[in-house]
């Protein structure tokens, strides 16, 4: 019961539900993702952690950046983004989001390494 309580407590936020939304689509980085909801990269931070600790997110480094993807290990987080699939696709703020993804390129968010 614990497990499922985590995971209605992470998806129960406005913007953890617009990542998870995002994360459908593809990996993404905190500073991707901070462009897209318009946040802090501390706030994205903090949104990732609880998703993590729901088991609803996971992570893997790949180089300079962290990339987080949707965690589908266990039955309860497969369930949930199977269902938030369907739901929200056809909402004004999730469509501005996926297409304003598009345009998220890490290499000029993410302290670009030609910046002094």
């Amino acid at each position: 019961m614990d497990n499922l309580e985590k995971i209605f407590k992470a998806v129960s936020d406005r913007n953890r539900m617009r990542i998870i939304k995002l994360l459908e689509k593809r990996a993404m980085c905190v500073c991707e993702l901070a462009f897209v909801l318009g946040i802090s990269q501390p706030a994205i931070s903090r949104h990732l952690k609880k998703m993590i600790l729901a088991g609803l997110v996971d992570s893997q480094q790949d180089g300079f950046w962290t990339n987080y993807f949707l965690n589908t290990s266990s039955e309860y987080s497969r369930t949930i983004t199977r269902m938030m699939k369907g739901w929200l696709s056809d909402d004004a703020t999730v469509m501005r989001d996926e297409s304003k993804a598009k345009k998220a390129n890490r290499e000029k968010l993410c302290c670009p390494r030609n910046k002094k």
